[in-house]
């Protein structure tokens, strides 16, 4: 993925990664991107839509290798804002009017490769379908928050890793979602030589920095600054 210009904000959104998608030399690396992220919350849609696992594998690849092989992304109007918004009405679309042609390709078949994690998207399925009645809408909502926060997260900690901090971030990745209790910054000061204030410092910036890529990631599915706060709201939300 490209670093965006300090001068300029949003070079690099999932608009611009559908644009690259379209053709040209990162176009394979650009539908990888697309594939991996979005993956999992089409499944789970498909899924609660009354597929079992097995049809809503063929649905979620058919899906992905029509827009691959197809020109629907090409057609995408950036203006009309959240690219979430425009996945879901093209998986709609999906779902509706092309289901039995997919299904009848079977997977692979001639079809670009897709690198997915079909276990793992069953696993998450089975973790956020908490009650019956949970629309396939909000289930979507509640798999897209899941990967960005998985994305933002997994971002931090290659950035600790680079720094040669992996065991650090380990012990304080929890705070990320809680207060880590005094006892907890004690022993981690104790474990890795430093004073308990440090440890504190260390868990303020760890929370400053997954916050803003958290950010960097929501920014990539939006069209203006001012979007992103009401994103991550209303993502944090669908979560509940």
């Amino acid at each position: 993925m490209s670093v965006r210009n300090p001068g300029q904000k949003f070079i690099t959104t999932r608009w611009s990664l559908i644009a690259a998608a379209t053709g040209g030399e990162d176009a394979r690396a650009a539908l990888a991107t697309l594939c991996e992220v979005y993956w999992p919350p089409c499944y789970a849609f498909v899924r609660r839509n009354g597929h079992d696992a097995d049809a809503a594998l063929d649905l979620t690849q058919g899906f992905f290798t029509r827009l691959l092989e197809g020109d629907d992304l090409s057609r995408v109007d950036r203006e009309r804002g959240r690219f979430r918004s425009w996945l879901l009405a093209a998986l709609k679309h999906h779902l509706v009017h092309d289901w039995r042609r997919e299904q009848a390709q079977k997977r692979g078949g001639g079809a670009p490769h897709l690198s997915i994690d079909a276990d793992a998207a069953e696993s998450q399925y089975n973790l956020l379908e908490l009650s019956h009645d949970v629309t396939p809408e909000r289930l979507f909502e509640r798999h897209w928050a899941l990967s960005l926060l998985e994305r933002a997260l997994a971002a931090v900690r290659e950035e600790w890793r680079r720094m040669g901090k992996s065991a650090l971030f380990e012990r304080l990745a929890g705070c990320l979602t809680s207060d880590l209790e005094l006892t907890s910054y004690q022993a981690i000061a104790a474990d890795f030589g430093l004073t308990g204030n440090n440890v504190k410092v260390t868990v303020h910036r760890l929370r400053q920095r997954y916050r803003a890529a958290l950010h960097e990631e929501i920014s990539l599915t939006v069209e203006s600054d001012d979007a992103v706060e009401a994103e991550l709201r209303y993502l944090l939300a669908a979560l509940g």
